[in-house]
Protein backbone atom coordinates (compact mmCIF):
# COMPACT_ATOMS: atom_id res chain seq x y z
CA UNK A 1 0.00 0.00 0.00
CA UNK A 2 3.26 2.23 -0.49
CA UNK A 3 2.34 5.03 -2.69
CA UNK A 4 3.53 8.23 -4.29
CA UNK A 5 2.45 11.19 -2.24
CA UNK A 6 -0.26 13.24 -4.45
CA UNK A 7 1.34 16.61 -5.51
CA UNK A 8 -1.50 17.64 -7.09
CA UNK A 9 -3.83 20.96 -5.97
CA UNK A 10 -6.31 20.66 -3.46
CA UNK A 11 -7.78 19.86 0.24
CA UNK A 12 -6.37 16.19 1.44
CA UNK A 13 -7.83 14.81 4.89
CA UNK A 14 -4.89 14.25 7.32
CA UNK A 15 -6.53 11.54 9.40
CA UNK A 16 -6.73 9.39 6.07
CA UNK A 17 -3.18 9.57 5.16
CA UNK A 18 -2.56 8.64 8.58
CA UNK A 19 -4.66 5.69 8.54
CA UNK A 20 -2.86 4.80 5.32
CA UNK A 21 0.74 5.25 6.67
CA UNK A 22 -0.52 3.11 9.65
CA UNK A 23 -1.92 0.01 6.98
CA UNK A 24 1.69 0.14 5.48
CA UNK A 25 3.54 -0.08 8.19
CA UNK A 26 1.63 -2.95 9.59
CA UNK A 27 1.60 -4.36 6.02
CA UNK A 28 5.62 -4.43 6.44
CA UNK A 29 6.09 -5.20 10.16
CA UNK A 30 3.41 -6.70 12.00
CA UNK A 31 5.12 -6.68 15.39
CA UNK A 32 4.91 -2.65 15.86
CA UNK A 33 2.67 -1.80 18.88
CA UNK A 34 1.25 1.20 19.25
CA UNK A 35 4.22 3.45 21.05
CA UNK A 36 6.36 1.84 17.91
CA UNK A 37 3.99 3.07 15.27
CA UNK A 38 3.54 6.62 16.80
CA UNK A 39 7.39 6.67 16.85
CA UNK A 40 7.72 5.93 13.37
CA UNK A 41 4.99 8.01 11.73
CA UNK A 42 5.48 11.05 14.23
CA UNK A 43 2.01 11.04 15.67
CA UNK A 44 0.84 11.03 19.20
CA UNK A 45 0.33 7.64 20.71
CA UNK A 46 -3.41 8.48 21.57
CA UNK A 47 -3.73 9.31 17.17
CA UNK A 48 -2.39 6.20 16.87
CA UNK A 49 -4.15 4.53 18.87
CA UNK A 50 -7.87 5.78 18.05
CA UNK A 51 -6.77 4.94 14.15
CA UNK A 52 -5.66 1.87 15.13
CA UNK A 53 -9.55 1.28 16.97
CA UNK A 54 -11.20 2.46 13.99
CA UNK A 55 -9.09 0.09 11.99
CA UNK A 56 -9.69 -2.58 13.84
CA UNK A 57 -13.71 -1.83 14.32
CA UNK A 58 -13.79 -2.27 10.45
CA UNK A 59 -11.99 -5.39 10.45
CA UNK A 60 -9.53 -3.95 7.94
CA UNK A 61 -6.28 -5.19 10.51
CA UNK A 62 -6.27 -7.40 13.54
CA UNK A 63 -4.09 -8.18 16.34
CA UNK A 64 -1.86 -9.94 16.65
CA UNK A 65 0.55 -10.88 18.91
CA UNK A 66 2.17 -8.48 20.13
CA UNK A 67 1.07 -5.80 17.22
CA UNK A 68 -1.07 -5.93 14.42
CA UNK A 69 -1.63 -7.12 11.36
CA UNK A 70 -3.66 -6.84 8.02
CA UNK A 71 -6.79 -9.07 7.46
CA UNK A 72 -7.84 -11.39 5.64
CA UNK A 73 -10.43 -8.77 4.14
CA UNK A 74 -7.38 -7.37 2.26
CA UNK A 75 -6.99 -10.30 0.48
CA UNK A 76 -10.45 -10.53 -0.28
CA UNK A 77 -10.03 -7.14 -1.80
CA UNK A 78 -7.14 -8.22 -3.81
CA UNK A 79 -9.11 -10.59 -5.66
CA UNK A 80 -11.98 -7.72 -6.41
CA UNK A 81 -9.17 -6.05 -7.73
CA UNK A 82 -8.76 -8.61 -10.38
CA UNK A 83 -11.92 -9.03 -11.00
CA UNK A 84 -12.14 -5.06 -12.10
CA UNK A 85 -8.87 -5.42 -14.50
CA UNK A 86 -11.15 -7.61 -16.71
CA UNK A 87 -9.79 -10.58 -18.97
CA UNK A 88 -7.90 -11.62 -15.56
CA UNK A 89 -7.56 -15.11 -16.52
CA UNK A 90 -6.58 -14.98 -20.19
CA UNK A 91 -3.55 -12.67 -18.38
CA UNK A 92 -3.12 -15.61 -16.30
CA UNK A 93 -2.93 -18.08 -19.24
CA UNK A 94 -0.76 -16.05 -21.35
CA UNK A 95 2.06 -15.46 -18.71
CA UNK A 96 1.91 -18.50 -17.55
CA UNK A 97 2.49 -19.84 -21.30
CA UNK A 98 5.29 -17.68 -21.71
CA UNK A 99 6.96 -18.67 -18.33
CA UNK A 100 6.31 -22.22 -19.21
CA UNK A 101 7.67 -21.62 -23.01
CA UNK A 102 10.90 -19.72 -21.95
CA UNK A 103 11.28 -20.69 -18.25
CA UNK A 104 12.07 -17.48 -17.59
CA UNK A 105 9.69 -14.91 -15.71
CA UNK A 106 6.79 -13.50 -17.11
CA UNK A 107 5.22 -10.71 -16.11
CA UNK A 108 1.88 -8.48 -16.65
CA UNK A 109 1.38 -4.70 -15.53
CA UNK A 110 -0.05 -1.68 -15.59
CA UNK A 111 0.29 1.88 -15.11
CA UNK A 112 -0.44 3.34 -11.58
CA UNK A 113 -0.02 6.84 -10.57
CA UNK A 114 3.29 6.99 -12.52
CA UNK A 115 4.50 3.57 -11.75
CA UNK A 116 4.16 0.42 -13.29
CA UNK A 117 2.20 -1.88 -11.14
CA UNK A 118 2.96 -5.66 -11.63
CA UNK A 119 -0.83 -7.79 -11.76
CA UNK A 120 0.38 -11.19 -11.95
CA UNK A 121 3.95 -12.92 -12.55
CA UNK A 122 4.88 -16.64 -13.19
CA UNK A 123 8.46 -18.25 -13.03
CA UNK A 124 9.63 -20.64 -15.28
CA UNK A 125 11.66 -23.54 -14.22
CA UNK A 126 14.95 -21.63 -14.56
CA UNK A 127 13.79 -18.45 -13.84
CA UNK A 128 16.30 -15.80 -11.72
CA UNK A 129 13.73 -14.49 -8.24
CA UNK A 130 13.14 -10.97 -8.47
CA UNK A 131 11.86 -8.85 -5.98
CA UNK A 132 9.08 -7.93 -8.03
CA UNK A 133 5.26 -9.34 -7.30
CA UNK A 134 1.94 -8.72 -7.54
CA UNK A 135 0.75 -5.31 -6.27
CA UNK A 136 4.72 -4.14 -5.96
CA UNK A 137 5.87 -1.01 -8.45
CA UNK A 138 8.56 -0.59 -10.17
CA UNK A 139 10.27 2.87 -12.22
CA UNK A 140 8.08 3.54 -15.65
CA UNK A 141 11.60 5.12 -16.89
CA UNK A 142 13.42 1.68 -16.27
CA UNK A 143 11.84 -0.86 -16.92
CA UNK A 144 10.16 -2.69 -20.21
CA UNK A 145 7.12 -3.15 -18.72
CA UNK A 146 6.67 0.92 -18.09
CA UNK A 147 8.31 1.68 -21.09
CA UNK A 148 6.24 -0.08 -23.49
CA UNK A 149 2.82 1.12 -21.69
CA UNK A 150 4.38 4.69 -21.78
CA UNK A 151 5.16 4.46 -25.23
CA UNK A 152 1.06 4.19 -26.16
CA UNK A 153 -0.10 6.75 -23.71
CA UNK A 154 -1.43 10.05 -24.30
CA UNK A 155 0.80 12.46 -24.90
CA UNK A 156 -0.74 14.85 -21.91
CA UNK A 157 -0.42 11.57 -19.48
CA UNK A 158 3.42 10.73 -20.38
CA UNK A 159 4.00 14.67 -19.62
CA UNK A 160 2.77 13.69 -16.44
CA UNK A 161 4.40 10.94 -15.68
CA UNK A 162 7.84 12.23 -16.78
CA UNK A 163 7.48 15.31 -15.09
CA UNK A 164 6.80 13.47 -11.77
CA UNK A 165 9.36 10.73 -12.60
CA UNK A 166 12.77 10.90 -10.32
CA UNK A 167 15.05 9.50 -12.76
CA UNK A 168 16.97 8.12 -10.37
CA UNK A 169 19.34 5.29 -11.52
CA UNK A 170 18.80 2.07 -10.93
CA UNK A 171 21.94 0.90 -12.34
CA UNK A 172 24.70 2.50 -14.47
CA UNK A 173 22.45 1.73 -17.76
CA UNK A 174 19.13 3.29 -16.30
CA UNK A 175 17.66 6.01 -18.16
CA UNK A 176 17.97 9.22 -16.32
CA UNK A 177 16.92 12.51 -18.34
CA UNK A 178 13.60 13.29 -20.04
CA UNK A 179 14.86 13.70 -23.08
CA UNK A 180 16.71 10.40 -23.53
CA UNK A 181 13.59 9.22 -22.06
CA UNK A 182 11.34 10.75 -24.93
CA UNK A 183 13.50 9.46 -27.58
CA UNK A 184 13.31 5.90 -26.07
CA UNK A 185 9.43 5.95 -25.82
CA UNK A 186 9.37 7.24 -29.59
CA UNK A 187 11.36 4.13 -30.33
CA UNK A 188 9.59 1.63 -28.61
CA UNK A 189 6.06 3.43 -30.56
CA UNK A 190 7.93 2.54 -34.37
CA UNK A 191 8.97 -0.97 -33.35
CA UNK A 192 6.34 -2.31 -30.80
CA UNK A 193 8.26 -3.67 -28.04
CA UNK A 194 10.44 -2.13 -25.35
CA UNK A 195 13.53 -3.48 -23.99
CA UNK A 196 15.04 -2.95 -20.22
CA UNK A 197 18.44 -3.94 -20.85
CA UNK A 198 20.19 -4.44 -17.29
CA UNK A 199 18.49 -0.91 -16.64
CA UNK A 200 16.78 -1.93 -13.62
CA UNK A 201 18.23 -4.78 -12.04
CA UNK A 202 22.06 -5.34 -13.59
CA UNK A 203 22.51 -8.48 -15.19
CA UNK A 204 18.98 -8.87 -16.12
CA UNK A 205 17.03 -8.36 -19.43
CA UNK A 206 13.55 -7.70 -20.41
CA UNK A 207 11.32 -7.43 -23.42
CA UNK A 208 7.66 -6.09 -23.24
CA UNK A 209 4.99 -5.72 -25.24
CA UNK A 210 1.87 -3.58 -24.85
CA UNK A 211 -1.69 -4.28 -24.51
CA UNK A 212 -3.53 -1.85 -26.66
CA UNK A 213 -7.87 -2.03 -26.66
CA UNK A 214 -8.01 0.60 -29.68
CA UNK A 215 -6.24 3.72 -28.87
CA UNK A 216 -6.44 3.07 -25.22
CA UNK A 217 -3.30 0.59 -23.80
CA UNK A 218 -4.60 -1.31 -20.81
CA UNK A 219 -0.83 -2.93 -19.67
CA UNK A 220 2.11 -4.95 -21.14
CA UNK A 221 3.34 -8.49 -20.61
CA UNK A 222 7.37 -9.05 -20.60
CA UNK A 223 9.97 -12.04 -20.23
CA UNK A 224 12.54 -11.05 -17.38
CA UNK A 225 16.06 -13.34 -17.74
CA UNK A 226 19.50 -13.16 -17.62
CA UNK A 227 22.01 -12.00 -20.14
CA UNK A 228 24.15 -15.22 -19.75
CA UNK A 229 20.85 -16.80 -21.47
CA UNK A 230 18.83 -13.89 -22.91
CA UNK A 231 21.45 -12.73 -25.95
CA UNK A 232 21.26 -8.93 -27.47
CA UNK A 233 19.97 -10.63 -30.75
CA UNK A 234 17.12 -12.04 -28.62
CA UNK A 235 15.97 -8.92 -27.57
CA UNK A 236 15.02 -8.34 -30.59
CA UNK A 237 13.99 -11.71 -31.89
CA UNK A 238 12.69 -14.46 -30.69
CA UNK A 239 12.13 -13.17 -26.85
CA UNK A 240 10.09 -9.85 -28.75
CA UNK A 241 7.90 -11.76 -31.00
CA UNK A 242 7.16 -13.97 -27.79
CA UNK A 243 5.77 -11.12 -25.86
CA UNK A 244 4.18 -9.67 -28.61
CA UNK A 245 2.17 -13.03 -29.39
CA UNK A 246 1.32 -12.59 -26.00
CA UNK A 247 -0.07 -9.34 -25.95
CA UNK A 248 -2.12 -10.10 -28.97
CA UNK A 249 -3.63 -13.16 -27.62
CA UNK A 250 -5.20 -10.49 -24.60
CA UNK A 251 -5.94 -7.66 -26.91
CA UNK A 252 -8.17 -10.04 -29.00
CA UNK A 253 -9.93 -11.68 -26.09
CA UNK A 254 -10.22 -8.00 -24.75
CA UNK A 255 -12.22 -6.89 -27.88
CA UNK A 256 -14.11 -10.57 -28.49
CA UNK A 257 -15.26 -9.53 -24.52
CA UNK A 258 -17.14 -6.68 -25.84
CA UNK A 259 -18.78 -8.18 -27.88
CA UNK A 260 -19.96 -11.24 -26.21
CA UNK A 261 -18.21 -13.70 -28.69
CA UNK A 262 -14.50 -15.52 -28.84
CA UNK A 263 -11.93 -15.39 -31.56
CA UNK A 264 -13.05 -18.53 -33.87
CA UNK A 265 -16.46 -19.01 -32.49
CA UNK A 266 -18.50 -17.37 -35.70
Amino acid sequence: MAHTPDKRPGRRIQSVEIAFSILDAVRKNDQRNVTELADELGHSKSTIHSHLRTLESQEIIVRHGDGYRLSLQVLDMANDVRNQIGNYEVIVDEVDKLSTETGEIAQFGLEEHGKVSYLYKAMGNQAVETASRAGGKQPIYSTSLGKAIAAFLPADRQETIVDAAAFEPKTPKTITDPGSFYEELTTIAERGYAIDDEENIEGLRCVAAPVRNGKSVLGAVSITGPVSRIAEDDLHGEVAEGVQRAANVIELNTKFSHTGSRPGSS
